[in-house]
């Protein structure tokens, strides 16, 4: 059995698709060049090797308001991965080994 390594193992998001959700997915992709994005019936996966960083600031000035990270929590349907560090600037979802 191959193990693979933590920095190459995908991590991701669903994101219910709505309005108020365009912008955090918009700034989840600007922040993460590796990610993709595959859009389904009512919600959208951001996938992405290794880590995935949403960004309060790239949200921001995307969603022309301020945006506070725990509002997050309304957008996901799940995540795979961990909740590696959540505080007021940013959410990282990462692998631990």
């Amino acid at each position: 059995m191959t193990t693979i390594p933590a920095a190459e193992r995908p991590v991701g998001v669903d994101i219910q698709e709505n309005e108020q959700n365009r912008a955090v997915i918009e700034a989840i992709e600007a922040d993460n060049p590796e990610a993709t994005v595959r859009h389904m019936p009512g919600m959208v996966r951001v996938q992405s090797p290794g880590k995935l960083v949403i960004n309060r600031e790239s949200v921001e000035e995307r969603i022309g308001r301020e945006w506070e990270t725990h509002e997050f929590q309304l957008a996901i349907i799940s995540y795979f991965g961990h909740i590696k560090e959540w505080d007021d600037d940013q959410i990282l979802i990462a692998w631990d080994h």
